[in-house]
């Protein structure tokens, strides 16, 4: 009896070894890749700055100044977290060649799909790190301020508001990012007229100002008897978190306090008393609110916070010199404005105006994958 194998499986055999070799020399390639992306993280300077700062931490005086300390501590971690990232993907670079090379060695096909996935894995988190070399702006470090706000068209315009804040916490969470609720008004009938959120975690700001601007949404819309086509706008607003806000200055007879009775998606977290409250800034017509601490003064100790963020990030984005310049102007959320498209009929794309990134698959953009829309956007400004 012949105890050949049939050839088909010879040829089976045969291709997926290749495929091993393949992968191999992809990996081995890579190494070039991850030593170039070495230098440009600047690995080595960093080792000195981790060491640096170490020293300082065993000086004796080093815990006299609070506000240093803190500093130092919080840039010591954020090095060293930068130096072990790069490290464990030089690792798990090695420790993948490793394993191709013996699944060829001893004829282990079995290993392909194993090889396969780490080389795509390696190659997405090396591209991940590139991009993080692309956040260089003084606060792109920091934790994100991030509001939804519809535009006009009442239900319609309300529902597309919590769909993007959907959006940015499915994001958020498929990052390993804590979000925190800070704000949240119910819509007339759905969605919402306004909410606010707190994204905590390296690079927060950095990533998610990329969504900061007016969103358009062409759909036939639920709400509608007739099944008509519908477009709605609404915005994301998106600042970060400063270090020493306390430092602004805010006139008590510039500002009007209300309170009211918290409500929304809060569920346990939200208090349903009437300690949310509202702050409206007279001169410049910004409105701020907090209804997630637990007393009405936490409340507004954090809406203040949130308003002193506000006026600094306008500060700045507008070059002004002080905070009493600013005008209040602001931008209507409407046609015109929009930075990205999200089409829902009669066919599907997310379309981002600027970069003129596009993804079709609109099911997993709304539901948090817009790594390639921000990708773009910081690739764009990096030029």
């Amino acid at each position: 009896m012949n105890s050949e194998k049939h050839p088909t499986d010879g040829c089976g055999r045969f291709c997926l070894i290749i495929a091993l070799e393949d992968a191999k020399y992809k990996l081995i390639g890579m190494r070039a890749d991850l030593s170039d992306l070495g230098s440009a993280l600047r690995i080595e300077e960093l080792k000195a700055l981790a060491s640096d700062l170490d020293t300082q931490t065993l000086d004796p005086n080093f815990w006299s100044n609070q506000e240093n300390s803190s500093k130092v501590l919080q840039k010591l971690k954020q090095t060293k977290d930068t130096i072990e990232s790069y490290e464990a993907l030089c690792s798990r670079l090695e420790d993948a060649i490793t394993l191709a090379e013996m699944a060829i060695e001893e004829n282990e096909e079995g290993y392909v799909e194993e090889v396969e996935n780490e080389l795509t894995a390696i190659s997405k988190e090396a591209e991940s790190k590139r991009i993080e070399i692309l956040l260089s702006g003084e606060y792109d470090k920091n934790n994100a301020i991030v509001s939804f706000h519809p535009g006009a068209g009442g239900t319609e315009a309300q529902d597309w508001a919590q769909m993007l804040y959907r959006m940015i916490t499915r994001w958020a969470e498929r990052h390993n990012y804590k979000y925190k609720l800070l704000d949240w008004l119910d819509g007339d009938a759905a969605g919402i007229k306004s909410a606010t959120i707190m994204v905590e975690g390296l690079n927060a700001y950095g990533y998610l100002k990329a969504e900061n601007g007016v969103h358009r949404l062409v759909r036939v819309s639920p709400f509608d008897a007739a099944g008509r086509r519908q477009t709605s706008f609404a915005s994301i607003e998106v600042m970060p978190e400063f270090d020493n806000i306390d430092k602004i200055e805010i006139r008590e007879e510039d500002i009007e306090v209300t309170a009211h009775r918290s409500s929304g998606a809060g569920g346990q977290h939200i208090n349903k008393t009437d300690s949310a409250i509202r702050i409206l800034h007279k001169p410049t017509g910004i409105v701020v609110g907090c209804q997630t601490e637990r007393s009405q003064l936490q409340n507004k100790e954090t809406a203040m916070k949130m308003l002193k963020a506000k006026l600094m990030e306008i500060k700045l984005r507008e070059r002004l010199d002080t905070i009493e310049d600013i005008q209040g102007n602001k931008t209507n959320i409407e046609w015109g404005a929009q930075i990205c498209s999200y089409v829902f009929m009669p066919y599907t794309l997310a379309k981002d105006t600027r970069t003129g990134y596009e993804d079709g698959n609109i099911s997993a953009v709304m539901d948090g994958e817009i790594d390639g829309f921000i990708n773009e956007y910081l690739k764009m400004n990096a030029k």
